[in-house]
């Protein structure tokens, strides 16, 4: 009976040592394997066969200790260990490292969701990230603004060569010195046309028919479908979009005519702006236009600048009767709009008034580029103190007409001056130190920051999130089932998946350009390799020892 049981013993210890290789077998073999979490055997001895219970102690002896003899030894637990592996630099952006707790969250070709340390990713064909099997990784998508959508995840996708963006301008920053010293501007440049009468001979009105105007005792200078083309006309030396009135579809009369010019010169005829600026007829028959104030308004007119299409080919000549006053300057920049089309703006600052104390300047803003007839966009009063220093800004938003453009409609700019002052000069000057806009761009680029955030580089400068990575955490990670391709199932003593972007609920961070190696310690376990074979051969000894004395046993039975 005690031989037999010793065979039986010896056998439990070859079965613990053989199970045990094998556990280091594994490790060894995947000490190369990209965030290999190792395991190790743990053993427990098998029930004993109780031959004495013991017995307590009593006045006159002492108890006894029971005697057992155990019978083996058995595999209690193979327990994998979640220790971090070292991090290694690989340089590949899209190679991922976890630095604390989590795994990566993956949905394999049948819709499971799986888990892994290994963070060897690349991009698809559709430029999705993707395992090295072609598991999709999961994560939280953004929206049409960009802005992450938390809750339901999603493959992530990194559109690198595809994805094209704009931005539309919504600030731009102006910069500079306004020498408030200056002349005050008091009013624009004035140009007159010669005089013009009507079929009657007497000086034109707003009322008067377009196909009336001529010259004193002349013929009428137009007819109906005559085009009238407007192209040399500048203010403040810029030149004034070029634009075409037609006779009896524009409009029929004079004052039709006028409205028109007024437009198309860009005068600003806001209410409480100096100088009576707009285009009218005078009392003897003349066109009349009066810039906006200020020597940077002010208007010219070139010969052959408004031509006819009828058989007098200038109908109307303008000479300047009173010049522009007043210190202004002006600046040029680009904006952008929602499609990334970019658009010329023109302000021009104007002295307006001084007191004790403070001064107030006035801005003018103009866009050739406006969609609608007027390039006008927008004027305010900007306000310093007795120091130069900015005060406030009043309407200090200009609005750009997109109709037709495809972009988003109306386009709000919002002018920021609080870099500019009011000190002495010796003279006024102004540029656009900043404005947020951006032409159109392709993703060229991406990185991926410690909180899981993709953000991607575009052509045009614009940095956009593009998405965020999402781990999952476990109350017990030994608890996962390992399975093939470096991925865990959820097990039954694991716990349910927490699901959570990096850095937050208990989840650790995100290395970019990193991998994590086996955690195995190689000397260890070539100590324990050496450990369980010698109890291998010792379980052995333990087998031939047995059946030695039971050959023994046999021989005596024999004599």
């Amino acid at each position: 009976m005690g031989l037999t049981s010793a065979l039986y013993t010896g056998l439990s210890g070859l079965n613990s040592s053989q199970f045990r290789l094998d556990v280091i077998g594994d490790n060894i073999s995947n000490i190369n394997t990209t965030a290999f979490k190792g395991s190790r055997t743990l053993f427990q001895s098998q029930f004993a066969r109780t031959l004495s219970g013991g017995s307590r102690p009593t006045t006159f002896q002492g108890g006894t200790n029971p005697m057992q003899v155990g019978l083996g030894s058995g595999v209690g637990s193979i327990q994998r260990f979640f220790t971090a592996g070292s991090v290694e630099t690989t340089g590949v952006q899209s190679d991922l490292a976890i630095e604390g707790n989590g795994f990566f969250v993956l949905r394999t070709a049948e819709n499971e969701s799986v888990f892994t340390r290994d963070g060897a990713f690349t991009l698809s064909a559709d430029n999705r990230l993707i395992t090295q099997d072609g598991f999709f990784v999961q994560g939280y998508r953004v929206n049409s603004n960009f802005e992450i959508v938390p809750g339901a995840l999603a493959d992530l996708s990194i559109p690198v060569g595809t994805l094209t963006t704009a931005r539309a301008t919504e600030r731009v920053m102006l910069d500079g010195t306004l020498n408030s010293t200056g002349v005050v501007a008091t009013q624009g440049n004035i140009l007159q046309s010669q005089v013009l009468h009507d079929a009657a001979d007497m000086p034109i009105t707003s009322a008067t028919a377009l196909t009336d105007v001529k010259n004193p005792g002349g013929a009428p200078m137009l007819a109906n479908g005559d085009t009238i083309t407007v192209n040399g006309i500048r203010r403040g030396g810029r030149d004034v979009p070029a634009e075409t009135f037609i006779v009896g579809t524009t409009g029929t009369t004079v004052g039709d005519f006028l409205a028109w010019m007024d437009e198309v010169t860009g005068i600003d005829t806001t209410v409480g702006v100096a100088g009576s600026p707009g285009v009218t007829v005078t009392g003897d028959g003349r066109l009349e236009i009066r810039s906006n104030a200020g020597t940077a308004n002010a208007i010219s007119i070139q010969s052959g600048a408004l031509v006819s299409s009828g058989a007098t080919q200038i109908p109307f000549t303008f000479s300047e009767t009173q010049a522009a006053n007043g210190e202004s300057t002006t600046t040029t920049f680009i904006t952008y709009d929602s499609l990334g089309t970019p658009i010329s703006v023109n302000v021009t600052m104007v002295l307006e008034e001084r007191n004790t104390g403070s001064s107030v300047w006035r801005f003018y803003a103009t866009a050739a580029d406006d969609t609608d007839l007027a390039f006008d966009i927008g004027t305010g009063t900007i306000t310093f103190d007795a120091n130069g220093q900015f005060v406030s800004a009043q309407d200090g938003g200009v609005v750009l007409n997109r109709v037709g453009s495809g972009a988003t409609d109306p386009m709000s700019v919002l002018l920021d001056f609080s870099r500019l002052n009011g000190l002495s000069a010796r003279e006024s000057t102004m540029v656009m130190s900043f404005q947020d806009g951006l032409a159109t761009g392709t993703l060229i680029d991406f990185s991926i920051a410690q909180d899981g955030v993709i953000s991607g580089t575009f052509t045009n400068g614009l940095n956009q999130v593009l998405g965020q990575l999402a781990l999952a955490t476990f109350a017990n990670p030994s608890g996962l089932l390992a399975r093939s391709n470096n991925i865990y199932f959820v097990g039954p003593n694991s716990g349910e998946a927490r699901i959570s972007a990096p850095q937050s609920l208990g989840a650790g961070s995100i290395t970019a350009g990193a991998l994590e190696l086996s955690n195995v310690d190689l000397s260890r376990e070539f100590i324990n390799l050496i450990t369980s074979t010698t109890a291998f051969s010792a379980a052995g000894r333990v087998i031939s020892t047995s059946d030695q004395l039971l050959q023994e046993l046999l021989l005596l039975a024999r004599r």
